[in-house]
């Protein structure tokens, strides 16, 4: 095996095998490896972190309250009075919300305005909603657990 690993793929190791040292060449260090597709899981995974994230009813509430007022967003503190929660607990839920890239923050002087982020809302409902009633196939036979 020779080069980098291709973009969107990470190596599948075999037992006992360790990672390439930062600088060294993939064929030097590693035999019998194999590239496995994450572009899939990675989508599974970046959505089950904005679902974990919108699961809580105050996050929610925040991300639908900026989702109605659109594209210009809210000041930090018109969220809050639309909320009814205190600046700290308001703080902690909007971090949150930026930290899994469902809402970003722009400072305009004095202000925090907050904006959701409509690319990834969308692409999250594309997700949910991209193999609706499709069927399903039968299930994979299990593998041995040796």
């Amino acid at each position: 095996m020779q080069g980098a690993v291709p973009k969107g793929f990470i190596l599948s190791l075999s037992k006992g095998e360790a990672l390439p040292r930062p600088g060294s060449s993939l064929s030097e260090r590693l035999t019998g490896a194999s590239f496995i597709d994450i572009s899939k899981n990675m989508e599974i995974y970046r959505a089950a972190r904005c679902l974990e994230t919108l699961g809580h009813p105050t996050r929610l509430e925040a991300f639908r309250l900026l989702i109605k007022a659109g594209p210009e967003g809210l000041p930090v503190g018109e969220v809050q009075a639309h909320l009814d929660v205190p600046a700290s607990t308001l703080s902690h839920h909007i971090a949150l919300l930026v930290r899994a890239g469902l809402v970003e923050q722009r400072r305009e002087g004095r202000v925090l305005r907050c904006l959701a982020n409509f690319g990834l809302m969308n692409e999250l409902v594309g997700f949910l909603a991209d193999e609706c009633c499709r069927g399903v196939s039968a299930p994979l036979p299990k593998r041995d657990a040796s």
